[in-house]
């Protein structure tokens, strides 16, 4: 999703050239494709967003895969960005890392505090390892790699399954659906009122490319948009970005997940970062119209 959202709104520098490698070019958690791939691209920089990622059911029921394979690419990547003297690495975290009991906000001295939340344990854990084997590598190889933590993420191209994806593109597709075959009514998870951070796909596209240029520091820094919304919130909204009329049913049988992690971005503020973030209101309409636009043909829709 964010690597699309580079394709589409971020042009490269002059003098220099993207190169994009997804899923299907390359398997990350595969050392010698990965490193065969690095050998032929020769990058200068790399901007780290490769993961897999999912929803409280699959972080739940894949605990040992999440972490797994997340530590797979991340100690891949980064072996072979050292090995081919990369010259910068930025890699995406989340603020699925910080500990379940931290102080809010969230700030970037706080992320090895305490265990993260139990519905994300694999997933955190891995991500707080990226964070690690990063300083690592600069510690003992002068490694210029950097880490940025987003909050929740969506956008066009995101991963609409409904048990690998997040709350947003899960609501989304689940509202089509409803739309599209004329049922009355939604089933979602929770009761709806847990509190959100949520920031446009093509906004963190353009504050990882200032912290490219404009950042060489060894602690992580958070970007997302700071401002909270209920899950609730959000469903409301995407019914009525789609034309879903019917009624919204919680499932409080259902876990809701973390009630609430609201982040600082004030380590970004400070370095001089001066964009705006896309009001969620505006992303989610977008987001909600590409995917109508779009369906069937969405990323985890069988």
């Amino acid at each position: 999703m964010v690597g699309h959202a580079f394709r589409e709104s971020i042009n490269p520098p002059p003098g220099h050239e993207f190169y994009f490698a997804g899923s299907k070019d390359c398997d990350l958690t595969d050392r010698g494709a990965t490193f065969e791939m690095f050998s032929s691209v020769r990058a200068d920089c790399v901007i780290h967003l490769a993961a897999k990622v999912g929803g409280v059911k699959g972080n739940a029921d894949r605990v040992g895969d999440f972490y797994s394979q997340n530590i797979q690419m991340n100690t891949n990547i980064l072996d072979a960005a050292h090995t081919f003297c990369v010259e910068k690495v930025v890699s995406l975290l989340s603020t699925c890392i910080y500990p379940d009991a931290a102080m809010y906000p969230l700030t970037e001295d706080q992320i090895h505090n305490g265990p993260p939340h139990s519905s994300n344990f694999g997933y955190a854990y891995a991500k707080r390892m990226l964070d690690v084997q990063s300083r690592a590598y600069r510690q003992q190889y002068g490694c210029n790699f950097i880490t940025a933590v987003p909050n929740n993420l969506f956008g066009e191209n995101d991963n609409f399954d409904l048990e690998n994806g997040h709350v947003v593109p899960a609501i989304i597709r689940k509202a089509i659906e409803a739309k599209r075959s004329g049922a009355d009514s939604i089933k979602l998870w929770g009761d709806g009122s847990p509190l959100r951070e949520f920031t446009y796909s093509e906004d963190v596209a353009d504050i990882l490319m200032f912290l490219l240029y404009e950042y060489d520091g060894i602690h992580p820094v958070n970007i997302g948009n700071t401002g909270e919304v209920t899950i609730k919130q959000i469903a409301e909204n995407v019914c009525k970005s789609v034309g879903f009329n019917g009624i919204i049913e919680w499932d409080t049988n259902m876990p809701s997940g973390q009630y609430r992690k609201p982040s600082s971005n004030q380590k970004l503020l400070e370095l001089g970062w001066s964009g705006s973030y896309t009001d969620v209101d505006v992303a989610l309409a977008h987001t909600c119209q590409w995917a109508l636009k779009n369906y069937p043909n969405l990323r985890g829709v069988k």
